[in-house]
């Protein structure tokens, strides 16, 4: 199973609107990389969800619920979507700031490529993520 951590802004998608909707499409992603990682994703592969530009902190978990798909708001049928769900709220947010500051997550593939909404995370990463979430 492969790990990803997907980047939401919470005034257009909220993890509380995944956890209320119980599935959805992740769609509209336009970056080459980030339609990479999409076709890549399997179905039970788990995901970081990050509230991006408001609240910068990974807010909950949630999985693939299915595989890539064409994306059904790109007319020209280039790019995929995912259907994913909900698994769980963390315990606690982690913060932009606990993980720039944390280490053991200087190598994360987000810092690397910032702008990217998809980005895949190594379990020790994953792991690190969820000590500072107290899970």
């Amino acid at each position: 199973m492969a790990r990803w951590l997907m980047k939401s802004e919470p005034v257009k998608y909220a993890f509380a609107d995944l956890v209320r909707d119980g599935r959805t499409n992740w769609d509209g992603v336009r970056n080459n990389q980030a339609a990479l990682y999409l076709k890549a994703m399997q179905v039970g592969d788990e995901f970081l969800f990050y509230h991006s530009n408001e609240g910068l902190a990974v807010v909950g978990i949630a999985k693939v619920a299915k595989q890539a798909f064409i994306d059904p708001t790109d007319p020209a049928g280039r790019y995929v979507a995912v259907e994913v769900a909900p698994v769980r709220e963390l315990k606690n947010p982690v913060t932009l700031a606990q993980m720039k500051a944390e280490p053991r997550l200087a190598g994360m593939a987000m810092f690397r490529q910032f702008r990217l909404s998809v980005a895949p995370v190594t379990d020790v990463e994953w792991d690190v993520v969820m000590e500072l979430a107290g899970e």
